[in-house]
């Protein structure tokens, strides 16, 4: 089963930061959102990945080809033209970077990469949200109803923070409570690979707002409810908040950490 990540949109709303990097390579605590998305999914055995290319795509093929240099101390021997890395950085990952044009919707994107897809079932998520979502309960839900598409309904973190007080007195400040406002897709889907048939790979192709809506209609599409921490890098806002937790240890997508497994399960 593969992984499919979405990472050719232009990111617009986080302003000048994308005129240098895609969206996808923004980082959180010195890493890569895209990195942290890989690593929920290779925590539960999920480590065969395609990532969709478009704007910038050349940055994430530099990052992954130069995967090493990138993450671990070395030391580089001119004279002899060699390299020793001091510790160990690599991930048993296996990355295929595909282009799938600069302006194509995603459900284009999908289409363009089934040359690499082998299995009956493939996961799909997009490259800005991070959840501490079960990976392994998602695969069995989406095996169990037998139906065409599974999307993962998220709800989203309000964008105002929220004052909890009694009777008049401030308790505390919520800087991004997760709203109660129904759900939205967060990602983290799981489709049969008969989907791809409602695909072309033309670049008007959508995904959401196309494919979905036409296979929810005909009752192909069912939603894995995640009820707890989900959000996404989609303003400069989003990534302060996201740094910031990282940095107070309080990532709460860091599901691949061992000390903190008991905090997350």
């Amino acid at each position: 089963m593969k992984v499919i990540i979405l990472a050719g949109g232009f990111g617009s709303r986080l302003g000048s930061i994308t005129d240098v990097i895609p969206k996808p390579m923004i980082e959180i605590g010195g890493k890569p959102i895209l990195w942290h998305i890989m690593k929920i999914y290779s925590y539960y055995g999920y480590k065969d990945f395609v990532i969709c290319l478009g704007y910038k795509g050349n940055v994430i093929k530099d990052y992954f080809y130069n995967f090493a240099e990138h993450n671990c101390d070395f030391t580089v021997d001119l004279k002899n033209d060699k390299v020793k890395y001091h510790n160990h950085c690599a991930e048993d990952w296996n990355v295929t970077l595909a282009e799938t044009g600069l302006h194509t919707l995603k459900g284009g994107r999908i289409k363009r990469i089934a040359q690499y897809l082998d299995d009956d079932i493939n996961m799909l998520t997009y490259g800005d949200g991070v959840a501490n979502i079960n990976i392994e309960n998602l695969v069995d839900f989406h095996k169990a109803h037998n139906k065409m598409v599974t999307v993962t309904g998220v709800r989203p973190p309000s964008m105002f923070g929220e004052i909890l007080q009694e009777k008049g007195r401030v308790l505390s400040f919520e800087e991004k409570p997760q709203t109660s406002k129904g759900y939205i897709n967060g990602g983290f889907m799981i489709f049969n690979k008969e989907m791809l048939n409602h695909l072309s790979e033309e670049k008007s192709c959508d995904f959401e707002f196309n494919t979905l809506e036409k296979l929810a209609a005909q009752g192909e599409v069912m939603t894995y409810l995640h009820k707890d921490a989900w959000e996404c890098a989609d303003t400069v806002r989003d990534v302060d908040h996201l740094n910031k937790l990282w940095n107070k240890g309080e990532a709460f997508w860091n599901v691949w950490d061992k000390k903190k497994e008991e905090i997350y399960a």
